[in-house]
């Protein structure tokens, strides 16, 4: 779990012990041609996803949970189950792939659009598709909740947004519905990182470059310094950043189109930028739930929003910096249940 791209979307591992879920079908949508708010097109467009849990009659059960970034929903189902974040005995909960992750269309897996001839994507296209197979391909029309962590709590975001009536509920984790101007720096320097790099080739690389320099960045950034230095020893970081450069790593072109979206995320942007506006249009009951000592996404857009909506606001204190929900993950499961049920 050294990659940041898989990493900064909350440490996978740690929330996959506390859940007795076993993953579901790997399924795909198929879009077709898919525009995006460019204008640009995904051509053979497919979105993954997995179902768990029994859908009501009404359909009035349905929890749609986004991945984080360069997360897959493999490793999101460890969040589903009496043990974890959501519990399919009550709700069937539909996992979904974001672009760019290596399973929806991406530049690792296009065969008409590779590595860098695909298109930049935003987290809003992300929703839009999330939205066209929920209701051209599953059929729903309304759900329960949308919920995500980290890159998922953006796709929450912007789903009360895009999409207010679509949802009873909404519950964006140590997500942002505007990325912070430290935020920006941080995917800058990740897209560096790579595109520096004199393996890169422009995406047609033959080794996955600045995999390292990517583990480094995450270790000191996912973690705040207190929690680090309490929990590691020079060795053991030493020692973790070495086994780092062993592993292959996640798709470099993938994780430069997913930084990409992150740094451009303003779901103000259909608002003629005003977040007064956008927060107007939210009609979800709202739950933020936000790290105070997070350094990957601040906290601060998703507070402000928060007041804005006359959310529930949950602010997470523990020093374990963006692994906070991890850390705190009984006080954080104990409230989503809650609120859920509210």
């Amino acid at each position: 779990m050294k990659n940041l791209q898989r990493l900064l979307l909350f440490a996978a591992t740690t929330l996959l012990v506390c859940s007795t879920a076993v993953a579901q079908e790997q399924k795909f949508a198929e879009l077709g041609e898919f525009k995006l708010v460019s204008g640009e097109v995904i051509r053979d467009c497919r979105i993954g996803y997995r179902t768990f849990g029994k859908l009501n009659a009404d359909k009035s059960n349905v929890i749609v949970f986004p991945t984080w970034a360069g997360g897959t929903t493999e490793e999101l189902s460890g969040d589903v189950g009496p043990m974890g974040m959501v519990d399919d005995a009550d709700y069937f909960v539909i996992l979904l792939d974001a672009f760019a992750n290596g399973v929806s269309s991406s530049p690792s897996n296009s065969a008409k659009q590779p590595h860098m001839k695909f298109p930049k994507i935003t987290v809003r296209d992300m929703v839009n598709s999330q939205h066209e197979v929920l209701t051209k391909v599953l059929g729903i029309s309304h759900v329960k909740a949308v919920m995500g962590v980290s890159m998922g709590g953006m796709q929450t975001f912007q789903w009360m947004v895009s999409y207010p009536d679509f949802m009873d509920k909404a519950i964006p984790i140590v997500g942002s519905p505007h990325v912070a101007p430290y935020d920006v720096v941080l995917w800058r320097i990740n897209i560096d990182a790579i595109e520096t790099n004199p393996a890169w080739n422009h995406g047609d690389y033959s080794e996955n470059p600045s995999k390292l320099v990517e583990s480094e960045i995450g270790e000191l950034l996912l973690n705040s310094p207190a929690q680090y230095n309490r929990t590691h020893t020079r060795a053991q970081a030493l020692e973790s950043l070495a086994k780092a450069a062993e592993a292959p790593g996640k798709d470099a072109n993938n994780k430069v189109r997913q930084s990409e979206a992150m740094m451009a995320l303003d779901v103000a942007d259909q608002f003629d930028g005003s977040m007064e506006k956008a927060a107007a249009a939210v009609k979800a009951e709202v739950f933020v739930i936000v790290a105070k000592q997070d350094h990957v996404v601040t906290p601060q857009p998703a507070i402000d929003f928060a007041h804005q909506v006359g959310a529930t606001l949950l602010e997470l204190e523990s020093d374990c910096g963006h692994l906070a929900p991890s850390c705190e993950q009984g006080q954080v499961f104990a409230a989503v249940a809650a609120f859920l049920k509210q």
